[in-house]
């Protein structure tokens, strides 16, 4: 038996997109917080590999958890959210639990998406993206970050991910999907493994140019039981 916390409540340097942005603004707080308490668990319990799930306490996580989420592998490059907290229902306008996390993303991110989550179970290795919402006339510019941290399920295997979404501004009505503006890959090491990508889109553009001539707190998070490892 084991315990899941829930919502009660409703490269190239020439093609790669600046960082810059990823560690400054208010926005960033709930991912550094998360960051800093995923690094202390891997120190304390882990002995500097990845954490288990089981390891997540969600009073560790009590000032960010309307933004926090897990989510568990289910096939290559597909994760689903097991619980997520209500910044992301906000977002998503209505309950995520058990959605994957490929609906938050516009179709031309989706394979960006299932192949940064890929390399985070397989290398392991941590993922912080830089988020726009989907362009459509009348709606003004939304962006968010995201934080994807790698957990161990109860078998071992790098099947979990602990997450963080923050979106600067407040979403209005309607189910938000986002384009990924740019990503940052750390391997565990911090050494091999690390990189930082444009996204698709803008790589297939500039290829093209190169060949011619012509981007409140989830208040009732709570334990509940649940036999998934």
């Amino acid at each position: 038996m084991r315990t899941f916390f829930n919502n009660r409540s409703k490269a190239h340097s020439g093609n790669v997109v600046s960082m810059d942005g990823f560690r400054a603004g208010p926005s960033l707080s709930p991912i550094r917080q998360a960051e800093a308490y995923w690094t202390a668990l891997r120190a304390e319990k882990s002995a500097g590999g990845v954490p288990f799930r089981s390891d997540i306490d969600p009073r560790g996580l009590e000032n960010i958890l309307e933004y926090s989420f897990i989510l568990e592998r289910i096939a290559p490059g597909i994760a689903r959210f097991r619980l997520a907290g209500n910044h992301l229902n906000d977002i998503a306008s209505m309950e995520v639990r058990g959605m994957p996390l490929t609906a938050f993303f516009t179709t031309q991110s989706r394979a960006e998406i299932s192949a940064t989550l890929e390399h985070i179970f397989d290398t392991p290795a941590v993922a912080e993206l830089r988020l726009s919402r989907e362009k459509k006339f009348g709606r003004a510019t939304l962006e968010a970050r995201m934080l994807l941290l790698p957990l161990k399920s109860d078998f071992g295997d790098v099947s979990r991910v602990l997450g963080v979404l923050v979106a600067d501004g407040t979403p209005d009505k309607g189910a938000i999907r986002f384009d990924i503006l740019g990503s940052e890959l750390r391997a565990l090491s911090g050494e091999p493994g690390g990189q930082k990508r444009p996204n698709q889109s803008q790589a297939i553009a500039e290829q093209n140019s190169v060949r011619t001539p012509e981007h409140t707190a989830c208040s009732h998070l709570n334990l509940v039981a649940s036999n998934d490892p």
